[in-house]
């Protein structure tokens, strides 16, 4: 058996992971990042490729270095597609909007955390996590290039992924680290890159639709006026979905894609939960999906984990400068993060709570009668405010849903009084417990109003 020494071993090669990287090694210190993958297949992830926030990248990785992974910045907008109702919803998208090259921007940012000084063992999969008896993580065991290897460290970041293995292998009963999580929260989903003959019409757009069968969606991310990401998902609590017929299904049907060439496919596991409440452990971050740091109601998931990596990149340095991997020490990264968009995203993610308790026909149906630029702020700021006029027009609009509007409305006060909590969120580990349970009240609300079951 190998056993590899270093100050930070990080597990996963996507974003946080080369953000967290990149901002360690960039002070001089020690960073390995272990890949299940080959170094010709690292970067290759199931994405939508829509990048939300695209001027505003922590400069651990240069934006230079990632710009030319991206393909399209012409979309502005999203076109929600409502088939039941004959509709077709646009609502403008706030800030910088991109489509990337997906494996073109994997590759380019483990490029950005090697010029930073990190390094990368690929074809390492790792089957375990070492923890000493006080609790701290202390390093990972696994198998690289067929061989058992242990890489013992001063610290651990878990970029591993949904439903990361380390955080079913550790022991987190004494940390605050955040367990209420299973498979129901997340969703499967599978994508294709598809070739088309003739630019489609609605390249400045990203398109959303849902599916015919269970509660799922489908979308069109146009990389290219003539390449476009096509995917679809499911929550894994719902009936499955056969997700390669049912995307076939829906491609025939458009003709658009009449003699279309499929380029590339790939599945996967995506967050549509809450932030976590806190992702640290003694000597333990996680970092991007492996927290849950996604916007639950869009899937959008790369900027927060580049800032995740900043943030936790930041702390870490401070806990081995300091000798002192406790939490207390790298609790400022869980601040910054429900500052910067956790509790907005758990504020968000109350609405995916309302959505199992109506029919979607129903949801539908109300859909197509909101304002656009009030469900944009929706589904971007975590909350929105009506005026007068518009709130009539929409009254109006979904007469045939007044019911499920003023649930919505009861719901969205809610969801503020949600977010208001999440700017309590303490200081440190000690207040953790307290803000907890008041947060935990007002989900007992939520679920009170709307009918749903507990999704935590």
């Amino acid at each position: 058996m190998t056993t590899q020494q270093c100050d930070v071993v990080v597990v996963g090669a996507g974003t946080g992971g080369c953000y967290a990287a990149a901002t360690v090694a960039r002070e001089g210190y020690d960073v390995v990042v272990v890949e299940r993958k080959t170094a010709a297949e690292a970067g290759h992830i199931a994405c939508g490729d829509a990048l939300k926030g695209a001027a505003n990248f922590p400069d651990a990785i240069p934006k230079s270095q990632i710009e030319p992974a991206f393909t399209n910045t012409d979309v502005d907008h999203g076109r929600f597609e409502i088939p039941s109702e004959d509709a077709v919803l646009d609502i403008p998208v706030p800030g910088e909007l991109a489509v990337i090259d997906r494996w073109e921007y994997g590759r380019r940012i483990i490029e950005g955390a090697e010029r930073a000084g990190a390094a990368f063992h690929y074809d390492t999969v790792v089957r375990d996590v070492l923890q000493a008896d006080d609790g701290r993580v202390t390093g990972v065991t696994g198998v690289r290039n067929g061989e058992p290897v242990t890489y013992e460290a001063g610290m651990v970041v878990d970029a591993a992924g949904s439903l990361s293995i380390l955080q079913d292998k550790a022991d987190f009963s004494d940390a605050t680290f955040d367990t209420n999580v299973n498979y129901s929260q997340f969703s499967s989903a599978y994508r294709e890159i598809v070739e088309v003959a003739e630019p489609v019409e609605w390249h400045d757009a990203l398109v959303f639709k849902p599916t015919k069968r269970s509660a799922g969606y489908l979308w069109y991310f146009p990389r290219t006026p003539t390449e476009i990401n096509v995917g679809l998902g499911f929550q894994m609590n719902e009936r499955p979905m056969k997700l390669v017929r049912d995307l076939r299904e829906d491609l025939r049907n458009r003709p658009e894609f009449r003699d279309a060439r499929v380029v590339d496919k790939l599945g996967a596991a995506l967050p549509t939960r809450r932030t976590y409440d806190s992702a640290v452990a003694p000597g333990f971050v996680a970092v991007g999906d492996a927290a849950a740091h996604v916007n639950p109601t869009t899937g959008g998931g790369i900027a927060g984990a580049a800032y995740a990596g900043k943030y936790a990149g930041e702390r870490i340095v401070e806990a081995i400068e300091t000798d002192d991997p406790s939490e207390e020490t790298l609790w400022e990264y869980n601040e910054r993060v429900m500052d910067h968009y956790g509790g907005r995203y758990a504020a968000l993610d109350v609405y995916n709570v309302f959505s199992t308790a109506y029919d979607l026909d129903d949801l539908m149906g109300l859909l197509a009668g909101l304002p656009g630029k009030e469900l944009s702020e929706a589904l971007y700021s975590g909350t929105a405010g009506v005026s007068p006029l518009l709130a009539a027009r929409t009254l109006w609009k979904s007469r045939d849903q007044w019911d499920t509007l003023l649930d919505l409305y009861r719901t969205k006060r809610l969801a503020d009084r949600l977010l208001r909590h999440y700017e309590t969120y303490p200081a440190s580990p000690a207040g953790f417990p307290r803000w907890r349970i008041k947060r935990d009240r007002i989900m007992d609300d939520i679920y009170a109003t709307t009918g749903a079951e507990p999704k935590y």
